[in-house]
């Protein structure tokens, strides 16, 4: 089965999560914290491979995921890094980004690659934060998520030459006499349903590779026939060998083949004009079933449209076949290689690993924030020890959610959910140091105080010194990215 288009989901892996350990070693008193890192998360790359011809296998798994980094480990020992996912694509395949519909790879060559989504970064360690001032730091980060994203395969074959024309124009018995190719053959229309490549063997030895496309019919852009499905395969192509069936009349026996010719090149005109513009050798077909009068008629008619060179086969008899293919031969000598069939443009989504951006819903006095940093905060987070909790509500004041939540229209009472739990929004105001005379005497303090499931869960709120902090600066809002490294790095 020929399949030449797929959508399927990536994932990257996880970063692992710091861990919160102390070095606990006899003989040495004052170990201090020994928290390792957590491992980087997998990427997940795409590569060309001649092993494969078609994009089959993607249509029966569409989801594929790196391995997560583990976390770290005690004696500052670093966790597992995530494997890398290598997928295997045939080569000719367009990487598209699904939701903007922007092509960022185009993977041509056996071994081209192309990474679509990096792991995330593992988070740090308590060993990464102690100092002088704070020696015995009881939090650790969390990993980086990994990238989820969809991503859309096009296969466009590589062909240096295709064959085109309207169904049972002889195109298929063509390849299979110029090649090995063995596609099907009959005497009725739409016999070749899916493209067909042959090899033809040059003098010095080397292969051609050449496109046997499915007839076109009057009305293919508008999906009549088989409509433009497989034209994406010729576009790849820099020589185009255009079959026009020599024994097609009407009831007045008048030939159709200029009707032909010239419905053949309004289709590919609508499909693309890039493709229309490619170089053709006009080729007049059946020429042992054919009548020399209506030959020599069209032959004219060709003429007079400007095309002085025109060759008259018969693929069934062979005539006219080596005359054919010392042209092509000849031509593709002097024709450039084609350049790429589709613009590539960057790819910031496969290394955007960020998820800071929140949202703030409100149903009636409640409020809930949807982060995903904030849920990864809130998972090595623990609540039991006063520092960490003080340093997660220092990281969403800096992230702005103090400042969403007043904009939101939260009060004093009002519940506030996020990370998995529940929080009590109080407000106060409070005197500034009387050296202060640059601004109002009093200023409004909030703070968050968890609602506990269990009573030794204390409620928390900045002390002096950090309500005294720049936390509420303007530039410090729901922006994903911010100034302070060490709060917001995660």
């Amino acid at each position: 089965m020929f399949v030449d288009h797929a959508t399927i989901q990536i994932q990257s892996g996880a970063g692992g999560n710091g861990m919160v350990a102390w070095r606990r070693e006899k003989y040495v008193p004052f170990g201090g914290p020994a928290g390792g890192h957590g491992g980087l998360g997998g990427s997940v790359y795409l590569k060309a491979s001649l092993d494969l011809s078609t994009l089959l296998d993607f249509r029966y798994q569409a989801l594929y995921k790196a391995e997560d980094g583990e976390k770290g480990g005690i004696k500052n020992c670093q966790g597992k890094m995530g494997k890398d996912l290598i997928i295997l694509v045939p080569c000719g395949t367009i990487v598209f980004d699904a939701d903007t519909n922007a092509a960022i790879a185009d993977l041509t060559n056996p071994g081209d690659e192309v990474m679509v989504a990096t792991g995330g970064r593992g988070g740090r360690g308590n060993s990464s934060f102690s100092s002088s001032r704070r020696q015995s730091p009881q939090y650790a980060e969390p990993g980086e998520p990994g990238i989820e994203r969809s991503i859309r395969l096009e296969l466009k074959l590589i062909a240096e030459v295709g064959i085109i024309g309207l169904p049972n124009a002889g195109k298929s018995t063509l390849i299979s006499v110029i090649s090995a190719a063995k596609p099907k053959i009959a005497n009725y229309p739409f016999t070749t349903l899916v493209p067909n490549l042959g090899v033809v063997r040059k003098p010095n030895g080397d292969g051609l590779v050449v496109a046997d496309i499915p007839g076109l019919v009057e009305g293919a852009s508008d999906g009549i026939g088989l409509g433009h499905e497989f034209l994406r395969h010729v576009e790849r192509t820099r020589l185009l060998l255009h079959l026009v069936d020599a024994t097609e009349i009407d009831e007045n026996l008048e030939p159709l083949g200029m009707q032909q010719f010239d419905l053949i090149n309004a289709e590919l005109q609508k499909y693309s004009p890039r493709l229309a513009k490619k170089p053709q050798i006009v080729i007049l077909s059946k020429q042992d079933a054919a009548d020399p009068e209506t030959i020599e008629t069209l032959l004219t008619e060709l003429k007079n449209r400007g095309i002085a060179e025109i060759f008259v086969i018969s693929a069934a008899t062979r005539q006219g076949i080596e005359p054919l293919m010392h042209r092509v031969l000849e031509q593709l000598e002097s024709l450039p290689e084609d350049t790429a069939v589709v613009e590539i443009v960057p790819d910031p989504k496969a290394t955007d690993n960020d998820d800071s951006g929140f949202f703030i819903n409100r149903r009636s006095k409640a409020f809930y924030v949807e982060c995903g940093k904030i849920d990864r905060l809130f998972s090595v987070t623990d609540f039991r020890n006063r520092e960490a909790a003080q340093r997660l509500l220092n990281i969403l004041r800096a992230m702005g959610i103090y400042k969403a939540l007043d904009k939101a229209g939260v009060r004093e009472g009002h519940t506030v959910h996020m990370g998995g739990m529940e929080f009590d929004y109080f407000s106060e105001l409070e005197e500034r140091n009387s050296s202060d005379t640059t601004a109002s005497s009093r200023v409004a303090r909030s703070f968050l105080a968890p609602r506990a499931k269990e009573e030794t869960i204390p409620a928390f709120e900045l002390d002096d010194s950090e309500a005294n902090d720049d936390w509420d600066r303007d530039d410090l809002d729901s922006a994903p990215k911010e100034n302070n490294e060490e709060l917001l790095s995660l």
